[in-house]
């Protein structure tokens, strides 16, 4: 009896120290991602905060609230989720501060799916309708969508914020996250998805696939220049391309693992859901290579900006590698080129097709 007694305690400690190897890594992971997703948009705020060449004011507008939107991400979700993990204890059930959380988590990754939506019906007009894009995409309209984003999101999802509401909420240990109990409210879960995420799907799919047949047409057009046409056509593969890709990358995963949970009442293996669950996030920090790396006048903003932030903590580092004035030069001499050339929401496919429309 005894040794069966030792033998059963041996097990339960080897599962615990298997628990903690696996919080340990997630937590790393979450962290690990959390910082690249803040420093990536924080050096967007730097410059989209600052006056870039070609950019329109609604496109500053909407990629401002993008910026912001995947900024909760690393400032927001992930320290909460954190937080509740380390010092909360979940075996009595979930509380207020869980509902909350899950209520934040929700939220975000509603808005960010409002606002790429956004952004890509912003570029549509911009490339098919270049015309009419300043009396289609007024002030007044871009910070209404802007607002219609972030507000409509937490209006849908006021009842989760409720502990004794239609909506359970729980800690899950697989994923270190607040979730819904979405089995217990199956209507509940496919509504989201049916307003949230194939709207957004569909509008970003629409957009982007009518821009890139614009682009198709236009090389066609221009097929007697063999150089114009193979370089307008591959800049529109390298952008629209890898944003639709790395949206349903991040977001279908999330959103089947949802629906199966509140179809089969069952929950996915648990570093499955643990991946699913937090791959949305890793959207935030994409997005920073799509939206802005890849366009030359940010990049050269962002160096502009680096070096005078070096000059002011540093100027003897400067002076001693030589960097004066190098780039304020290379600023001035592309300006008049990108002025041209980029505009709407600055990827380089939209800026290209604008010059052909």
């Amino acid at each position: 009896m005894n040794a069966s007694l030792n033998f059963s305690s041996v097990d339960l400690d080897a599962e615990r120290m298997v628990q903690f190897h696996h919080r340990s890594v997630k937590v790393s992971v979450i962290i690990a991602l959390g910082v690249m997703i803040t420093l990536g948009n924080i050096a967007v705020l730097l410059v989209i905060t600052s006056t870039v060449s070609g950019w329109s004011r609604s496109s500053r507008y909407f990629l401002l609230s993008l910026t912001v939107a995947d900024s909760a991400f690393g400032l927001l979700v992930m320290p909460l989720n954190l937080w509740v993990s380390l010092l909360k204890d979940y075996t009595d059930g979930p509380d207020q501060l869980c509902h909350l959380v899950a209520f934040c988590n929700a939220t975000v990754y509603s808005t960010c799916m409002y606002t790429l939506a956004s952004i890509s019906l912003e570029r549509y007009i911009a490339v098919l309708y270049p015309l009419k894009y300043s009396s289609m995409m007024t002030r007044r309209r871009t910070l209404l969508l802007i607002a219609f984003s972030w507000c409509f999101p937490p209006c849908l999802l006021a009842p989760i914020c409720f502990p004794n509401g239609i909506i359970q909420v729980h800690f899950s240990n697989a994923s270190l996250v607040c979730n819904p109990s979405y089995s217990t409210n199956v209507g509940y879960s496919l509504s989201l998805a049916c307003l949230i995420f194939f709207p957004c799907s569909a509008v970003m799919t629409y957009a982007n696939i009518r821009v890139w047949c614009a682009a198709r047409r236009q090389s066609r057009k221009l097929r007697q220049f063999k150089r114009v046409q193979r370089r307008r056509h591959n800049v529109a593969s390298r952008v629209l391309v890898p944003v639709m890709a790395a949206y349903f990358t991040c977001w279908t995963p999330c959103i089947a693992a949802m629906i199966y949970n509140a179809l089969s009442g069952s929950s996915v293996p648990e570093w499955l859901e643990f991946v699913v669950v937090w791959l949305p996030t890793s959207n935030g920090f994409l997005n920073c290579i799509f939206y802005f790396w890849i366009n030359k006048s940010f990049r050269q903003k962002f160096h502009l900006i680096m070096h005078r932030l070096a000059h002011a903590l540093c100027p003897s580092l400067v002076n001693t590698l030589g960097w004066c004035g190098a780039p304020e030069i290379a600023i001035a001499s592309s300006s008049l080129d990108n002025k041209a050339h980029e505009r709407s929401s600055s990827v380089s496919s939209t800026c290209t097709l604008m010059t052909l429309a």
